[in-house]
């Protein structure tokens, strides 16, 4: 990564242009997860939230990607999940459907095609999520506060579920604009801005814990003494050499990639020649990014998130409980010792993440695709003929690497529950300050692939200009 190449390119105005409105872009977004949705009181809604982020895996998930759109009780509460709903489904359908599968193929206009149809369909389901979340929502309100929940007009409930869709369909167009400017996936970047966002509240909540000398101060080999709770500073120093091993690893992991030698047969054309030259094609790791792991906390919030929509029809109804209790990510809110129903969610998480890791690099790396381009262009590995058993190659080649990072990828996604599992065994509790995993490499995996793009874009303005 050369930042000297980058300094330079913000000299071009073209270049301050696309990073200025990327930045207005995250303000206007930041600015839309204040804004409250109109429908009742306000502050009752938002302790309604709290329950409901407390209560289900979803509602955390949902907080997420919406920047905290879900606690401040926002326009966009119901946030990217259609779209990332829609985008699961579509590439489903895309796999399964040949017509599909052949307009994939097509090449851009193809692809721009089937994105437009996931567009549309993120349209009804943001319509869809909207009703399910408010119902949930007045339901929890008219159980936790039925002295001040007050019956919301018809023109209330249409206001509010127009809002709230409206705010789904802008987060995705927001998402678009900041992609087209070639700096960054726009989706990956709000939920980038999302993680980041919730850091200085986070910094403020340990920051005040460990100032907290109610319980003593901290005594350095008898010299001197720090305003700090000692519990406290041992556990924030444990969890910050913690956080700074797992990024490392993250780097590594991230970056990691088998290198394939490609050569090109030399041709003859007329009085020209051409060819016989190698280049490298690198394979990653973890080809997928962080879109397994996306996918597979949307999937597995479906039950607990049907569940409590049953619940709040009927409360008694021992199938969708089950549901809840089975699908609701662990934590310190809902221990009650160790039992199956704290096994079942990770498990699953861990499962799906690995499936979704194979299924999304089956996706964006086409082998059969790879080794008819390479044959056409007379590009061929050393050792392998070209087609079939180059295709084959590959085959085997990505299978290793997805066997290794789909795993690696499942115990990073699982470390707040593992840091939780360890704490138990310590102290019999889980611990509120469970390195996220998840939030981790969602960072780390934006934040490289974003400066990738800005040193590429960096690299062609300084050529223009200095050539």
């Amino acid at each position: 990564m050369n930042f000297k190449t980058i300094l330079q390119s913000l000299r071009s105005k073209d270049m301050l242009k696309r990073v200025a409105i990327i930045f207005g872009i995250i303000i206007a977004y930041r600015l839309l997860a204040h804004i409250p949705v109109p429908l009742g009181d306000a502050k009752t809604f938002k302790d309604a939230v709290g329950n409901l982020i407390t209560s289900s895996d979803f509602g955390g998930f949902l907080n997420l990607i919406s920047g905290g759109g879900l606690t401040s009780f926002s326009i966009i509460l119901v946030g990217l999940s259609p779209f990332i709903t829609a985008s699961i489904v579509g590439q489903l359908l895309t796999k399964a459907i040949p017509r599909l599968e052949e307009l994939h193929k097509d090449g851009e206009s193809g692809r721009r095609k089937i994105n437009q149809w996931t567009r549309v369909l993120a349209v009804p389901l943001a319509i869809l999520q909207s009703v399910a979340y408010i119902f949930i929502l007045y339901q929890q309100v008219i159980a936790a506060n039925t002295t001040t929940a007050v019956e919301p007009t018809t023109i209330q409930w249409i206001l509010s579920i127009t809002a709230m869709s409206a705010g789904s369909i802008l987060l995705m167009w927001l998402g678009e604009l900041i992609t087209e400017q070639g700096i960054g996936n726009g989706i990956s970047t709000i939920i980038f801005a999302s993680i980041i966002s919730a850091f200085p509240s986070t910094l403020a909540g340990i920051g005040t814990s460990l100032f907290d000398t109610s319980a003593g101060s901290l005594s350095l080999f008898g010299w001197f003494e720090l305003p700090v709770n000692p519990a406290t500073f041992y556990i924030t120093l444990g969890l910050g050499v913690g956080v700074i091993l797992v990024l490392y690893l993250l780097v590594k992991v991230n970056e990691a990639q088998r290198i394939v030698t490609i050569n090109y047969a030399k041709r003859v054309h007329g009085n020209s020649a051409y060819g016989g030259i190698k280049s490298i094609m690198p394979i990653k790791l973890i080809a997928a990014g962080v879109v397994p792991v996306i996918f597979a906390v949307a999937f597995l919030s479906l039950p607990a998130f049907v569940g409590q929509l049953i619940m709040s029809a009927d409360p008694g109804n021992q199938v969708a409980s089950n549901l809840v209790s089975w699908f609701s990510a662990p934590s310190a809110q809902n221990f009650t010792g160790l039992s199956p129903e704290w096994f079942i969610y990770p498990i699953c998480y861990f499962l799906l993440v690995v499936g979704f890791t194979f299924f999304y690099t089956s996706i964006i790396f086409n082998t059969k695709e790879i080794a008819e381009n390479l044959q056409k262009q007379g590009g061929f590995i050393e050792g392998v003929r070209p087609g079939l058993e180059t295709e084959k190659y590959f085959n085997r080649t990505v299978s290793r690497l997805n066997l290794f990072g789909a795993l690696a990828l499942g115990l990073i996604a699982m470390l707040p529950y593992i840091t939780d599992y360890i704490f138990i065994v310590i102290s019999g509790a889980p611990i509120g300050l469970s390195l996220s995993g998840t939030g981790l490499l969602i960072v780390v995996t934006v934040a490289l692939e974003s400066l990738r793009q800005l040193n590429s874009r960096a690299l062609m303005v300084t050529y223009d200009e200095y050539k």
